[in-house]
């Protein structure tokens, strides 16, 4: 085996990669968080056909780590109202989070999808769909019109503010990549001489 073949240089970085990153930070930040009582829980795990000796990923039956939005707090860079609550969040493990991101998750479920529960051929996802729709229907989930009740102006003025972090994290990519390109440059004359 080649030496080479086994050595990968690390990914160059980017200010604007980013981007998405302080975008959702920005929408994130505004989002209200409400934590649910035990019989909350309770009930919500009951609807899913869980008890907390079956705790599991509501979309893969894996190792649950984490409680996912049934319903995307961002989406298109964008808020869509809806919060962080009982009502939509379900147990899930990290692959299936990170695979589902912001898309919609019976579509993502049946879909091919990297890491989605069909590419990794879950078997009994027609169950598990059934759960998650039985899930929805039970309580509405909040979604609220954050622009009416903040008024235009605060809103504005914070889609303002991203707008401004944005546009500096565009102008520090390009200095950065100047500076990059001057140090390659002095190290390669150094190498040289």
């Amino acid at each position: 085996m080649e030496y080479l073949s086994l050595f990968r240089m690390p990914t160059p970085m980017k200010v604007t990669g980013r981007s998405s990153s302080i975008t959702n930070a920005f929408i994130n930040s505004i989002i209200p968080v409400v934590p649910p009582n035990a019989e909350e829980v309770r009930q919500a795990l009951s609807i899913l056909g869980m008890t907390p000796e079956t705790f599991q990923c509501a979309y893969c039956g894996s190792v649950a780590s984490e409680w996912d939005h049934l319903r995307p707090l961002v989406k298109d860079k964008k808020p869509t109202g809806y919060i962080s609550e009982i009502h939509n969040l379900v147990p899930s493990c990290g692959k299936c989070n990170q695979s589902k991101g912001n898309k919609e998750w019976k579509t993502w479920m049946l879909s091919n999808a990297e890491l989605s529960p069909t590419a990794r051929g879950i078997k009994n996802i027609p169950e598990r769909v059934k759960r998650l729709e039985a899930y929805e229907s039970s309580k509405a989930p909040t979604k609220m019109d954050f622009a009416a009740i903040v008024g235009e102006d605060v809103w504005a003025q914070h889609q303002h503010n991203l707008g401004r972090v944005q546009a500096l994290m565009r102008e520090s990519q390009e200095l950065a990549a100047k500076i990059n390109a001057e140090i390659a440059c002095a190290y390669k004359a150094r190498r040289m001489g």
